[in-house]
């Protein structure tokens, strides 16, 4: 059998751009930069470059986006990566943003910004109280109000009467499910809500001498802990509540834990949290959980930069290798940003986490 011939077809790593759920082949090709961002608790922002002038066919040129056209402040943008023949959506969301930009010498550039459907919930602020409810009532009632299907992992814990006090709704999420040790993300249009230990949005391998572009790996006890607690009051029952937290929810990879390599070198560190409070046993044995697991996570922490991979997302888990046994590990991304300019191209930089050290 003769070797397979490569395909004639050739790879473009630009993004590509859809306007109102129509690909827009003018935005497409006058791109020349990216910037998507996105992180823990939620809300992905994207800012496009473009060139603002295009050619005519007979020779002349004219302003490429101006007011009437398809682009516009409230347009709903979509961004796909990867192989332009087969893109990944990256990005759904709002246009937010327009800004020209004008240099002497320099063809006007255009600048737009937009968010995703997180955006609502970071502009609606109120005040109320949620009685008799889990944590996923409350994640169900907020997503509803703001359009978006919740997909919820667990979080069945009902800790009493929970009150948003002059808080956006994103803000009250975010600080609602840190203290259960739990993560928003959307996606498209639904909300994606889970403990922290239980997301997994896809998983990805990287050998540093093939797939990065540059590294930094950091082991550091300076932040670990033997133990978390919490106390507080009961009010229903007339009673002090406390609790230690459990390390229980490390994320992947293996190898030694911080807690148990702090203790020989520096000796026991326990930390506790004195100023959330808390009104039950649960709610204080989930929140001295949460500290003590977000501490042991970043015990070693990896800041890279890889050639362009829509799977590099929030959630993801990353199985390093090339870097010896000391780092040779599964790690877990907490923050992500899909570059691209015309001189650089497609490249992808995030920031992960590992509560393991030489788990090769």
């Amino acid at each position: 059998m003769p070797p397979a011939q490569p395909s004639s077809r050739p790879f473009s790593a630009r993004p590509t751009v859809q306007l109102d759920g129509r690909e827009s082949e003018r935005l497409t090709a006058l791109l020349t930069g990216m910037v998507l961002h996105e992180r823990e608790g939620g809300l992905a922002s994207l800012e496009l470059r473009l060139t603002n002038l295009a050619s005519l066919s007979d020779g002349g040129a004219e302003t490429a986006f101006d007011a009437g056209g398809d682009l516009h402040l409230g347009a709903a943008i979509t961004v796909g990566g990867g192989n332009a023949a087969r893109p990944v959506e990256l990005f759904r969301g709002t246009v937010t943003g327009l800004e020209v930009v004008h240099r002497r010498g320099a063809p006007p550039a255009l600048v737009v910004l937009a968010e995703d459907a997180l955006q609502k919930a970071r502009l609606k602020r109120r005040s109320q109280v949620f009685e008799n409810v889990t944590v996923a009532d409350i994640v169900r009632r907020i997503a509803g109000e703001h359009g978006l299907t919740p997909q919820i992992t667990g979080l069945d814990q009902d800790f009493g009467p929970q009150v948003q006090m002059n808080e956006t709704d994103l803000g009250f999420l975010r600080r609602l499910l840190a203290r259960v040790d739990a993560d928003l993300q959307v996606v498209g249009q639904e909300l994606h809500v889970a403990p922290r230990a239980q997301v997994r949005r896809g998983e990805v391998e990287l050998d540093a001498a093939l797939d990065l572009h540059e590294a930094r790996v950091l082991a550091d006890l300076a932040h670990q802990v033997t133990a978390t607690t919490v106390k507080g009051w009961d009010a229903r029952q007339g009673q002090a509540v406390s609790a230690e937290g459990a390390e229980d929810a490390l994320g992947p990879g293996g190898g030694e834990r911080g807690g148990a390599l702090l203790e020989p070198a520096l000796g026991r560190r326990a930390e506790h949290t004195g100023h959330l409070a808390v009104g039950t046993e649960a709610e204080a044995r989930a929140l001295a959980s949460a500290t003590r697991n977000g501490r042991a996570r970043r015990l070693v922490t990896l800041h890279a930069v890889a050639a362009g991979h829509p799977a590099l997302r929030v959630g993801a888990h990353v199985r390093l290798t090339g870097l010896g046994r000391w780092f040779a590990n599964t790690f877990y991304v907490v923050e992500a940003r899909h570059l691209f300019d015309l001189e650089s191209g497609y490249r992808t930089e995030f920031r992960a986490e590992c509560a393991f050290l030489g788990g090769a």
